[in-house]
This record gives structure tokens, C-alpha cells and sequence, in this order.
């Protein structure tokens, strides 16, 4: 039979029950359990933590290399472009609007435009002009815009795509992600902040049966401390 999650494991109301009953035995040994209570806390606090960071945590240690090496890795851009005509019904008002400039087209020429070239155009901004209207479709992993001739209607459409790894490069910097992703990115961080403080934390409930752990834990925080004072100019 399967194991049910809970969540009641959390609370170490018994544990620390048990360290407060025994605090009128032996004032040692009540220190010590109140001691395990919160190391297992905090255990299972890491553990939940670093279960939740995870696929981020790989996500963002392998863009960080691909980063790290954007110019060694070779990226082939795949480049589509379309053309068809303006409906001439649609055509004379956006001429009529040309001067006006709005921040937001016509609803039935934002769906003609989504019908035909399936862009999503509802946080694209249109640049007027005299002669067209130029509107940029930025995207993670490549880029895309949409020009449309006031003059003779022609609709004008490329989309360039540069492949997943920079796709997922894009998606490490948060570059054209949207709203939700960048609510993503900012859990995400408190999450690593979580982790590694409840890390650190077990690092000093654990020193002193492990005297290395102040010295490498002072070496991972000299070390870059170091490389970029001695050579980032």
C-alpha cells in the first residue's frame, strides 16, 4: 500500500513535549532533546525545501554554463516570414487612427492578425508612423515582429527562433518570460534563501562533531570573494 503525504510531520509539538517533560529530570538531558527536536525540524524543513528547488536548481545550474559559454555555443536561427494582404474593410481605419497613435489596435484587426499569423498581440505596443505600423513580438528564445503598410495594406510577419538552449537561457535571465514566470523566479529564490539558511543552520548544530565545516564553509565564501577581486577589473 501506497505511503500517504502529510503534513503533520512538520510539527514537533511531541518532540518538544517530550523535551519540556524532561526538563525537571535532567536539565542536560533536556537540552539535548530540545537540541534533536530542532535538528529534526530543521531536517525535514532542508529536505522538503531542496525537493521543491529542485528541477530549478537544475535548470538554472545548466543555463548558467550554457551562459557561461553563449559564444562557443553555436546557435542556427531558424527565420519564417509571411506576407498577405490587409481585409480592405480594415485598412482605412487605421489610416484615420495613423495620427492619433493609440496604444492598442482595433479588436477586429488584432483578431485578423491572430487568426492569420497566430500571434498573441495583447501586450505587443504598436509604433505609428506615417507610412506603418511596426509592432515588436519579443519571445523567449528569438524574436519575432509584424509590420503593416498603411499605404498599400501589406502585412509583413518574421519570427526568428535560436533553438531550446536559448530558449532556456532567456528563461534563466527571465528575458520576455511574462508576469507568471517572473512570480516563478522570485518563490523560487526565496525558496533557495530557505534552504540554504535551514543548511546553515544544521552546519552549526553539526560543528562540532565535524571540525572542517567552518574552514570549507569559509573557503566557499573566500574563494569567489577572491577570484573577483583579483580578477574582475
Amino acid at each position: 500500500m501506497a505511503a500517504k503525504f502529510s503534513l503533520r510531520f512538520l510539527c514537533p509539538s511531541r518532540a518538544f513535549a517530550a523535551a519540556a517533560d524532561s526538563r525537571s529530570l535532567d536539565p542536560e538531558l533536556a537540552a539535548a532533546q530540545r537540541r534533536s527536536a530542532w535538528r529534526k525540524l530543521l531536517l525535514k524543513l532542508h529536505w522538503i525545501s531542496s525537493a521543491l528547488c529542485l528541477l530549478g536548481m537544475l535548470l538554472f545550474s545548466v543555463t548558467g554554463i550554457t551562459l557561461n559559454h553563449a559564444a562557443q555555443i553555436e546557435a542556427k536561427p531558424q527565420i519564417t516570414r509571411s506576407t498577405l494582404p490587409l481585409p480592405a474593410d480594415l485598412l482605412p481605419g487605421l489610416q484615420g487612427l495613423a495620427a492619433a497613435a493609440p496604444a492598442r489596435l482595433p479588436p477586429a484587426v488584432d483578431a485578423w492578425l491572430g487568426a492569420n499569423f497566430h500571434v498573441d498581440l495583447s501586450a505587443a505596443s504598436p509604433e505609428w508612423s506615417a507610412e506603418e505600423i511596426y509592432l515588436p513580438l519579443p519571445r523567449p528564445g528569438g524574436d519575432a515582429w509584424l509590420r503593416i503598410g498603411l499605404e498599400d495594406g501589406e502585412v509583413e510577419y518574421e519570427l526568428t527562433e535560436r533553438g531550446w538552449i536559448s530558449w532556456l537561457n532567456d528563461l534563466h535571465k527571465g528575458r520576455h518570460t511574462g508576469g507568471v514566470w517572473s512570480l516563478f523566479i522570485d518563490l523560487f529564490a526565496l525558496a533557495c534563501l530557505f534552504f540554504s539558511a535551514t543548511g546553515l543552520l544544521l552546519l552549526q548544530m553539526q560543528a562540532g562533531q565535524r571540525p572542517s565545516t567552518w574552514p570549507l564553509v569559509a573557503f566557499g565564501c573566500l574563494l569567489p570573494a577572491l577570484i573577483a577581486l583579483l580578477f574582475i577589473h
